[in-house]
């Protein structure tokens, strides 16, 4: 697993020995990454089950202004902390030792993310409390960007329920990335 593009370009990453995580591949990275380099430079973003740190620290390395990674693996945490250090991105990162619904709530920002990315693990039904409680403490407006990543064959339906539109769908072999802002 490695940086594509940007500050960090080509340098490789930690990631801890197991199944614990499930690091996104390149050639995915690079799709999402072409899909949201457009608003991406100077952009506030948030990591949510962050893992290895691989997709915050792609978005720091193409010009994101700043990156909030919230994980509650240990060993995941270490090398999310080893792997800034290594791209000399840590400045513009704070990393959160928690599980994300309680860190979602012990977040202030002085203006909402513009853009929210969640891996949570496969089949748990983690990304419904994630997207209520993204709508609370000023993390999010209508132009904020959120993009889950799910299994394929996932149904994110009830999204709209929750106040935020669809906008985009991009399938992959075996998981997805659902485009999504809250609607006005």
């Amino acid at each position: 697993m490695r940086v594509i593009a940007g500050s960090a370009r080509r340098l490789l990453l930690s990631a801890p020995k197991g199944d614990n995580t499930r690091p996104t591949s390149d050639k995915i990275k690079e799709t999402l990454f072409n899909i949201i380099a457009p608003m991406l430079y100077g952009v506030d973003f948030l990591d949510l089950f962050a893992g290895t740190g691989g997709i915050g620290i792609e978005a720091l390395s193409r010009g994101a202004g700043s990156c909030t990674f919230m994980e509650k693996d240990k060993e995941a945490l270490s090398c999310i902390r080893k792997n800034l250090e290594k791209t000399h991105l840590a400045d513009k990162a704070t990393v959160y030792s928690t599980d994300v619904l309680t860190g979602i709530h012990m977040l202030h920002p002085s203006k909402p993310y513009g853009i929210v990315f969640m891996d949570p693990p496969y089949g748990r039904g983690l990304v419904r409390p994630v997207l209520t409680a993204l709508k609370t403490g000023g993390l999010t407006d209508e132009d904020t960007l959120i993009i889950a990543e799910e299994a394929i064959s996932a149904d994110m339906s009830y999204a709209d329920d929750l106040g935020y539109e669809i906008t985009r769908i991009k399938e992959y072999k075996n998981n997805k990335h659902v485009f999504m802002r809250l609607s006005s």
